[in-house]
């Protein structure tokens, strides 16, 4: 297996300096950015729309993973996709049958992403893997920054990984929530092939080391 990327959590940066933010991380050698999302219904909480994933498009020449955490995004897509996200993820609980809004993302020429909240079962996700491009396994209930892992995501990073090998499906698997120095190795052990990370990163002393120092944590445990 390849070294996991890591994919820091845009919304735990300091919008103040955002700029700044971002060149520490690409200069750790962070592989992309992770954006979130939200509309205040589909979680208890309210971030950004398109204008802000334009803005951080500008400052980057990093591929921007954007997870809309929203009731009906569908509407949306083709907006985020000309802000600059080259992959657009939705969730299971917002569309039971995904594949019009999986289909509408790729014709606007974006990665396909479908993601599942910690208490859905993998069975509900399982029958449309063959149709994306990014499986994001959320490891802490979405909405709010610095929440502890979920030690049972781990479960689905695995079956996701066998499923991948058995049927030679393209998705790459991400993991969110709750990703440090500890849980980082466990993740990229189970199979997770991109580590996002916000809290753990944004808020360390030196954002830039932080990305190297998880990296090479994964990397010893794989």
């Amino acid at each position: 297996m390849n070294a996991p990327r890591i994919a820091p959590s845009i919304l735990a940066a300091d919008f103040s300096r955002l700029g700044e933010e971002i060149a520490r991380v690409e200069q750790g050698g962070a592989d992309l950015l992770h954006v979130d999302v939200m509309d205040g219904h589909f979680v208890p909480n309210l971030t950004f729309g398109p204008m802000i994933v334009k803005a951080i498009d500008k400052l980057t020449h990093l591929r921007l993973s954007t997870h809309l955490m929203m009731t009906d995004p569908e509407p949306f897509t083709e907006a985020f996709v000309k802000a600059g996200s080259d992959d657009v993820i939705v969730h299971i609980e917002s569309y039971p049958d995904p594949r019009s809004v999986l289909a509408k993302i790729k014709g606007f020429g974006a990665r396909r992403g479908l993601t599942l909240n910690p208490e859905t079962a993998f069975e509900r996700i399982e029958p449309f893997l063959g149709d994306v491009d990014v499986l994001l396994v959320m490891s802490v209930h979405p909405g709010f920054g610095g929440q502890a892992f979920i030690p049972e995501a781990l479960h689905k990073v695995t079956r996701a990984l066998d499923l991948k090998e058995r049927k030679a499906y393209r998705y790459e698997i991400h993991i969110d929530g709750g990703i440090d120095l500890e849980t980082g190795p466990q993740a990229a052990r189970a199979g997770a092939e991109v580590l996002v990370a916000g809290s753990a990163i944004f808020k360390a002393p030196d954002p830039r080391t932080r990305v190297e120092e998880m990296r090479k944590a994964a990397i010893g445990k794989r």
